[in-house]
């Protein structure tokens, strides 16, 4: 009777496994997708640092009064980039899940294997 009861309880646990492991799988893609996008916001935008030299480009034709030897003594460079706080704690919460996701999949393949 016991050996009856253990193998029941093994097939459910690899039913449970399979659940999370099709979860993890859809919960994994749903991620990523957004980490994609996301990740965006922590890089520089190269259209910002673009207008931030067309800009002194402009600056430098349409003022007359500005001699050749005071543009090349200043070389102009674009401020830094810090990425927004809030990017960066949202990029951290969804990396975070992605890990986790991941670790309850490989656990879930671990269980299934002891399982058996």
């Amino acid at each position: 009777m016991t050996e009856g009861e253990d193998e029941k309880m093994t097939k459910r646990w690899q039913k449970d496994a399979d659940g999370i492991l099709i979860f993890t799988g859809l919960f994994s893609a749903a991620l990523a997708a957004l980490l994609t996008v996301s990740v965006q916001d922590l890089k520089p935008n190269p259209q910002d640092t673009t207008v931030f030299y067309l800009a002194n480009i402009y600056q430098l034709l349409a003022d007359p009064n500005i001699s050749r030897a005071s543009i090349l003594a200043t070389p102009v460079q674009p401020p830094a980039f810090y990425p927004p706080k809030s990017a960066v704690i949202v990029n951290s919460l969804w990396f975070l899940s992605l890990v986790i996701s991941m670790t309850s999949a490989l656990l879930a393949t671990m269980l299934q294997q002891w399982a058996r």
